[in-house]
């Protein structure tokens, strides 16, 4: 499944292509400065660096932290720490300013997903940490900021800000209610987190052969 947005401007700035992979119901997303002459993308190959949060401890070839901005062509994004989920979880979010895509999007990860959140009982996640980060960097946005997540188990494929904040089942309670439900979902073990950290943790090329000399 795929769609294609370019946001509301003239000429139309931002190509924006959301991917879906049904098997792990995860999304990819590729954005590209179609207004600019090299069409730069996030994403683009031959030439393409993976990118990671410093705080997660992972292998990439380009490491940010909270306030890097994320260049392509004319249009750039905002990196958010938004630990909890795991430590290293960051948020991208579009840039602010007139020439930048309205409204605003922001890529959340797994911090946030449509009506939920990504659990925090392994890979050194807090539900604490959690809370104060999608409240202090998320929410603060405005309203009408379009939310893309990682992943969806029910068909949703995007949201905003004023919705999650009104309707996220879990994020709108307390802090203390939110942590008594994420410390009692009695979530199953993950079938291929066994796979996937190790893979995450060296942005999918631990299978690589080396090269012969």
């Amino acid at each position: 499944m795929a769609s294609f947005t370019t946001l509301s401007q003239s000429p139309p700035k931002l190509l924006f292509r959301q991917l879906f992979e049904k098997e792990s119901s995860t999304y990819t997303y590729l954005l590209a400065d179609c207004s600019h002459p090299d069409k730069p993308a996030l994403g683009k190959v031959p030439g393409v660096k993976s990118v990671i949060s410093k705080a997660s401890g992972s292998k990439a070839d380009v490491f940010v932290e909270p306030g890097d901005k994320i260049s392509f062509g004319d249009l750039f994004l905002e990196v958010r720490a938004t630990p909890g989920h795991t430590m290293g979880c960051v948020t991208y979010v579009t840039g602010d300013g007139p020439d930048q895509p309205q409204p605003r999007m922001a890529f959340t990860g797994d911090a946030l997903l449509i009506r939920g959140c990504g659990r925090t009982d392994f890979q050194g996640g807090s539900s604490q940490q959690l809370y104060k980060s999608v409240h202090s960097q998320i929410f603060t946005l405005p309203k009408e900021t379009l939310l893309y997540p990682a992943h969806d188990y029910k068909g949703f494929s995007v949201t905003t800000v004023g919705e999650e904040m009104l309707y996220n089942p879990r994020l709108t309670k307390d802090e203390e209610t939110f942590k008594n439900i994420m410390e009692n979902l009695n979530l199953a073990y993950p079938k291929m987190i066994d796979v996937a950290v190790p893979a995450n943790m060296v942005c999918g090329l631990q299978d690589l052969e080396p090269k012969a000399n």
